[in-house]
């Protein structure tokens, strides 16, 4: 009889791969979740109402005012100009564009004032209020 048993010293025919999957499908998860998490947006601290109704709709352009007196179309920053010209980009896409504006409570109100008549210029007459219901 030999040394070598069968089977032993001899070179894999093939390899196990299932460790590397298994580590795949973590990694695809984890990223999975921390992009799902990153993409809400820009956090303001909205007013309270009593009432609130959902205002978003399909292809709804939300413009939000944080408290320093950013202003930010769709999560992107942007200046008053460029708002007005992406705004009327969108206008001319679908006449019936709706916008949502998200305030923050501590915003200037020129600047929600100054968002409210490029709306006014551009004829976009569907325009929401974002607000935080209070309870009670």
């Amino acid at each position: 009889m030999s040394a070598d048993v069968k089977g032993e010293n001899q070179p894999y025919d093939e390899i196990n791969v299932t460790p590397m999957l298994d580590l795949a499908y973590v990694l695809l998860v984890v990223f999975i979740i921390m992009t799902t998490a990153s993409v809400q947006g820009i956090k303001v601290d909205a007013p309270q109402t009593r009432t609130t109704a959902s205002l978003a709709k399909p292809q709804t352009k939300a413009i939000t005012i944080t408290a320093a007196g950013d202003v930010y179309l769709d999560a992107y920053p942007v200046d008053m100009a460029t708002l007005e010209a992406r705004l009327a980009q969108y206008k001319g896409a679908n006449p019936a564009l709706p916008v949502v504006l998200k305030g923050d409570a501590a915003a200037h109100y020129e600047k929600v004032s100054a968002v409210l008549e490029i709306c006014k210029r551009l004829d976009i007459t569907e325009v929401g209020l974002v607000t935080k219901k209070v309870a009670g």
